[in-house]
């Protein structure tokens, strides 16, 4: 699941959430996270930031332990700083949770993450 997704994910659909933003991503060790190179596309990614909770993905990358040198704001003239866009595209489509669960900060549910793919079904006594 690359950090981009997570960005996006919400467990307010479960009973009694208001928010359920962000999920807390919970992995068993380092090797958890991956990081695959992905063709870089600054257009895809000026017209996606606009639509991410920054400080969420800054908080994220941090605690999965690939933040680097990620700015702790968006810039101001972004579309164009080829510079900033790599990184956050680095953030955002490079680094992958690929085992581990994302947990619903306001009940502590577990979502399974396996091989990447999140499952974000829930039990019919949960809706």
């Amino acid at each position: 699941m690359k950090l981009l997704t997570h960005n996006m994910l919400t467990s307010k659909c479960l009973k009694n959430v208001v928010t359920g933003y962000p999920l807390i991503i919970s992995i068993n060790s380092p090797e958890d996270i991956k990081v695959q190179e992905v063709d870089f596309n600054p257009d895809f990614i000026a017209k996606i930031i606009p639509k991410v909770d920054w400080d969420v993905l800054c908080k994220t990358a941090e605690e999965v332990g690939h933040k680097g040198d990620l700015p702790g704001a968006v810039d101001q003239d972004f579309e164009t700083n080829e510079g900033f866009l790599k990184k956050a595209h680095h953030v955002l489509l490079e680094v992958e949770v690929m085992n581990g669960s994302l947990v619903c900060p306001e009940t502590g549910r577990k979502f399974p993450v396996t091989d990447g793919i999140p499952n974000m079904l829930l039990n019919e006594d949960e809706v």
